[in-house]
């Protein structure tokens, strides 16, 4: 049995928190939320207390702690095979491992013009080149995923796939930056969920500004 203990940051801001936790909430995977707010223009000094790279998120398991959230979400994953973190299709699981690995380390030119912020009303932001290819690449992702599985999440059942996404979604929506008719689906089913729901609902309620993600 796991005790495990989930670092985060702020939920309004937090993309990386974002994604190991909607995962382990999606599953019903039990893990003891501890939310460390950053309103600090380089973090939170209290990070070092528990965090190695002094980010979060951060799942201690025990004595072993594992930082980045694609190692926790591996982690996760092979402590609960049963749960389907990964699609069972041996094919299939390495794609959405490679999609997986895009969005950790890509979309650069996205992720600076459109961070992640719940709480701000949407509207069409206008954005450059980079940006829109970044959109563009995302968006035929999700067609060719949702094309080839049916949905409603990218590989059928909700996987580490559309946890990693999950960030990306909320901005898709914040700043309007799509009308593929892809989008409004694959939308639907994420913020559907209990966990999205969950998490979105405390995140308008955060009273912490970050004026960098308040573009």
């Amino acid at each position: 049995m796991t005790d495990f203990e989930l670092f985060i940051g702020n939920k309004n801001y937090s993309s990386w928190s974002f994604r190991p936790w909607i995962a382990l909430e999606h599953k019903d995977i039990p893990f003891r939320e501890k939310l460390v707010p950053f309103d600090f223009e380089n973090g939170n000094p209290n990070f070092r207390a528990f965090s190695p790279s002094m980010k979060v998120p951060v799942l201690k398991d025990g004595n072993l702690t594992v930082w980045d959230s694609l190692a926790i979400l591996e982690y996760v994953a092979d402590c609960y095979p049963q749960k389907g973190l990964w699609p069972e299709d041996r094919g299939a699981r390495a794609w959405a491992r490679a999609i997986s690995a895009e969005m950790h380390s890509g979309f650069p030119a996205l992720r600076n013009a459109c961070p992640m912020n719940m709480r701000r009303p949407v509207e069409v932001l206008s954005v450059d080149e980079a940006v829109k290819s970044d959109i563009d690449r995302i968006v035929k992702i999700w067609t060719e995923c949702l094309e080839a599985s049916g949905g409603p999440f990218l590989f059928g059942e909700f996987t580490i796939a559309d946890a990693m996404y999950a960030p990306v979604v909320s901005r898709f929506a914040t700043y309007s930056l799509s009308q593929d008719p892809v989008f409004k689906p694959y939308h639907d089913a994420m913020s559907g969920s209990n966990a999205w729901k969950t998490w979105e609902a405390e995140a308008v309620k955060e009273t912490w500004i970050v004026a960098v993600d308040e573009i």
